[in-house]
């Protein structure tokens, strides 16, 4: 039995537009740097179950949570899809989230 990651975070593709977004207080925020970091299992459980409604109601779609780790401060996602889901469509980065000038430090190469 795999053992549960140290920090998890919260993540769906909203309905209206597939945009990813990211579980904060009970809401969905459309940052991943907005996202709340969970570090133990019923935390996460719990907002995992509060994120269902979201889908009863047809918000968002396929909500799960994926292993983070902290580096130099910041919350950053272990996992290539994760990264890659974060800065938008990796075929055209004039689109979606990395044509933000904010993501312009965001390295999504593999």
């Amino acid at each position: 039995m795999a053992a549960t990651p140290a920090l998890q975070v919260l993540t769906a593709n909203r309905l209206r537009d597939g945009a990813v977004v990211y579980w904060q207080a009970g809401v969905w925020a459309d940052e991943f740097k907005d996202a709340d970091v969970f570090n133990d299992k019923a935390a996460a459980d719990a907002a995992l179950a509060a994120a269902m409604v979201f889908v009863k109601d047809r918000v968002v779609v396929n909500p799960y949570l994926f292993a983070v780790r902290e580096e130099a401060g910041q919350i950053r996602a272990i996992e290539q899809r994760e990264i890659i889901r974060g800065a938008g469509p990796s075929v055209r980065r004039d689109l979606g989230k990395q044509a933000k000038p904010s993501m312009e430090a965001f390295d999504v190469s593999i």
